[in-house]
């Protein structure tokens, strides 16, 4: 038994990757593997040496990037001074999660089945594709590529004899457990400050504004906010470009209703400590020692956002009328997935009203952990420059709000909890990750800026930067629907062009019956563009939302080099891909 191990390491942004390695994980322990799932950063990486068989779980971020808790991991394995057969003893898959709409989809999880293989590690199995374009989402690359992973290491693992794969319908035991702690001070437990929970490169904010810059008759809620660093280092903390991580909270009133539906509200002020069950379990850092069970729901479990599908494999365990188990399972099954959709992905129900839906679940108290999905933190691209807001930190956020199927209306857990930050709100955990844009490492290389909608936000940054140091060659190209309604930094884009430092052109699609977007523009100074880009080697930044805009403005760029410079199709692809390869053309798009 002592060598039927198993490491499952998983990269992930949004928690995705984390949902799968844990329903790997949960696969694994129904055939009687010792099992650990880890965060790749979190993970010991010495000891990668030892194993013997990891599956990775892997996500994609931005233009192709690894997620924020696996570069450290992967910088690791990058090192020039790490034998070739380091990595000779260990067997080895890797499943991968993106979007094929992306040019560079699932690069991590390629680059890294690639490496492990250059550090002498044998792959068991091929890589896996999730795609977010399948019809049946991520799973349906998952549930295949599974059903051929588990033969391959069932015959190199064997089950030892008189010992039988546990039923995927028997209650797995709870991960964690749920201490309720008595007058927890006269009993020596301490409570835990929230400057002891930050990690190396995390800070606390104060928002000093939070300015809604959408006309008020607007659809569309865009919020400026501006928060002050509460840092006794007068270093700057970001660049042009990077990117805010900050981790959202549950409005409290609204917990409090969840916690009275679940019958929950007797215990919302006791307090309590989380423990793992087994070694392999590890508590978040950011989480408190100790904590109330209103906090739990508060600021770490995320029971409004849409579930995924382990979260109906999880509550068909805990559900006493037959009918209902019967149809979270079928929820839960690679046959269902199109029931599933059309009932929750669609409507985008919520955790919290799904309970609602199957009112026989009765969820055991340390269980929850196990039910409730984790709150993930959200990235926002800085709108400021750090020299020219010194110790400030500037956003641009869109309010999700819409309307649903179900005819109700819906607001992002994130939005709900900015929109109702006031001045003087404390945001106790913020960190800095890089963006996948950056200015050009000389001030006097032109600079072409594309940033429709709330794409802005990271052009403004670059714009500043590129101001306080004297920059004048500044092309800025803004797309939004009104120019009365959501215009963002209307005033200092002008104050800009007054002053000669930028070259401004705007796209209003709404404002005339034909509508405008940024691409048309692109098409418009077609002969200018072309003499910066090819002549001065202008560099091109591109921001805003992954829909059809990036394809659409890389297409306007290529019939701009055919028209401008002469090339045919093939050349002007090849042109393109130049510039993407030599980063003269960057962008950061978001979905």
């Amino acid at each position: 038994m002592e060598s039927r191990k198993i490491l499952i390491l998983y990269g992930s942004e949004t928690g995705c990757a984390q949902d799968t390695a844990e329903r790997i994980g949960r696969q694994a322990r129904r055939r009687h593997f010792k099992t650990r799932v880890i965060a790749m950063d979190e993970y010991e990486r010495a000891q990668l040496v030892e194993e013997q068989l990891v599956i990775f779980v892997c996500s994609t971020t931005g233009q192709g990037d690894e997620p924020t808790n696996m570069k450290r991991f992967w910088k690791f394995l990058l090192r020039k001074n790490l034998p070739p057969n380091i990595l000779s003893q260990m067997e080895y898959t890797v499943f991968g999660l993106g979007d094929s709409s992306y040019q560079k989809f699932n690069y991590p999880a390629k680059k890294l089945y690639k490496r492990l293989s250059q550090l002498g590690a044998v792959s068991i199995h091929p890589r896996g594709d999730g795609d977010d374009q399948h019809y049946l989402g991520l799973d349906g690359g998952l549930d295949p590529w599974l059903d051929e992973l588990w033969p391959k290491i069932m015959a190199k693992y064997p089950l030892p004899p008189g010992m039988q794969i546990i039923p995927a319908d028997n209650t797995p035991p709870p991960s964690f457990h749920l201490e309720f702690v008595k007058d927890a001070f006269s009993n020596g437990v301490s409570t835990t400050k929230q400057s002891d929970l930050r990690h190396e490169g995390e800070f606390e904010v104060i928002v000093q504004k939070n300015e809604r810059i959408t006309a008020d008759d607007h659809f569309q809620d865009v919020r400026h906010i501006e928060l002050k660093i509460q840092n006794d280092d007068n270093e700057a903390l970001y660049a042009p470009g990077d990117i805010a991580v900050i981790r959202p909270k549950n409005l409290p009133n609204e917990v409090d209703a969840f916690l009275e539906y679940m019958n929950w509200s007797d215990l919302a002020d006791e307090q309590i400590i989380v423990r793992p069950t087994s070694e392999d379990r590890r508590v978040p850092s950011h989480w408190p020692h100790l904590m109330t069970f209103r906090e739990l729901f508060v600021s770490c479990l995320d029971i409004f956002s849409v579930p995924r599908r382990s979260f109906f494999e999880m509550l068909a365990f805990f559900t006493e009328d037959e009918n209902q188990t019967e149809k979270l399972r079928e929820f839960s099954s690679p046959e269902g997935q199109d029931d599933m959709y059309a009932y929750c992905q669609r409507p985008r129900r919520t955790v919290a009203e799904v309970l609602f839906d199957f009112q026989s679940a009765k969820i055991k108290l340390d269980y929850i952990l196990d039910l409730f999905p984790m709150m993930q933190p959200r990235s926002f691209s800085i709108a400021s420059d750090p020299k020219t807001h010194p110790g400030e930190i500037h956003l641009c956020i869109a309010i999700v709000k819409y309307k649903t199927k179900l005819k109700k209306i819906r607001r992002g857990v994130c939005s709900k909890w900015i929109s109702q930050l006031q001045e003087g709100d404390s945001i106790p955990s913020v960190h800095i990750t890089r963006g996948t844009m950056q200015l050009p490492k000389d001030p006097n290389v032109p600079l072409i800026m594309i940033g429709p909608g709330t794409g802005i936000a990271p052009m403004r940054s670059f714009l500043e930067d590129r101001i306080y140091h004297n920059s004048t060659e500044n092309t800025l190209f803004v797309g939004c629907r009104y120019e009365h309604k959501d215009y963002y930094y209307r005033e200092q884009w002008e104050g800009y062009v007054n002053k000669h430092q930028l070259e401004l052109h705007t796209a209003f699609s709404r404002d005339q019956d034909s509508k405008i977007y940024v691409q048309d523009l692109i098409r418009q100074q077609a002969p200018a563009l072309w003499r910066l880009i090819d002549e001065k080697k202008s560099k091109v930044l591109l921001s805003g939302s992954s829909n059809k805009m990036p394809e659409q403005v890389a297409f306007a760029f290529k019939e701009l080099f055919m028209e401008q410079g002469g090339l045919d199709a093939e050349q002007a692809e090849l042109y393109f891909s130049r510039m993407e390869k030599s980063g003269q053309f960057q962008q950061e798009c978001w979905a």
